[in-house]
């Protein structure tokens, strides 16, 4: 996978570029998204060796979104559901397309169920932002970046 090509400086993906959509709605006001896989593994025994071995024997997919408080959004979204004891599910598409970088990356979350909701939080003098711990049960690459 990896070449020994020295890449440009420039060519370094801005997260700046990043955008969001949850379902149907595109996410302007996110700020900051991250999504990440987790190896769940068990030891494994074995004579003859000083090192211990493991065995994969799950993932554990989680993430969060970051945004800034513009709407309601996310009260809209789970607060209902909540109340009446059913999960929310929605599909998160993550992209990132830098101008300057060779292309863009998207990547779809699906069975993506939020962990937590914040109904207020607020201080005098300070821009509104929300934070939002997720999992997700698949993932599927829409478009990623290759370099020839």
């Amino acid at each position: 996978m990896g070449n020994n090509v020295q890449h440009a400086p420039e060519k370094t993906i801005n997260g700046t570029f990043g955008e969001v959509w949850i379902d149907d709605y595109y996410a302007a006001e996110t700020t900051g998204l991250e999504a990440k896989v987790t190896l769940e593994k068990t030891e494994v025994n074995q004579t003859g060796s000083l090192a211990k071995g493991y065995k994969v024997t799950g993932i554990d997919c989680k993430g969060t979104v970051k945004m800034n408080k513009v709407t309601s959004f996310f009260i809209n979204l789970l607060s209902e559901n909540i109340k009446a004891g059913k999960t929310t599910t929605c599909t998160i598409i993550s992209k990132l397309e830098d101008p300057d970088a060779y292309g863009a990356e998207r990547v779809k979350l699906t069975g993506c169920t939020f962990d937590e909701l914040t109904l207020a939080n607020w201080e005098a003098k300070k821009l509104g932002e929300e934070s939002y711990p997720f999992t997700f049960t698949g993932w599927e690459l829409l478009d990623t970046i290759t370099v020839e």
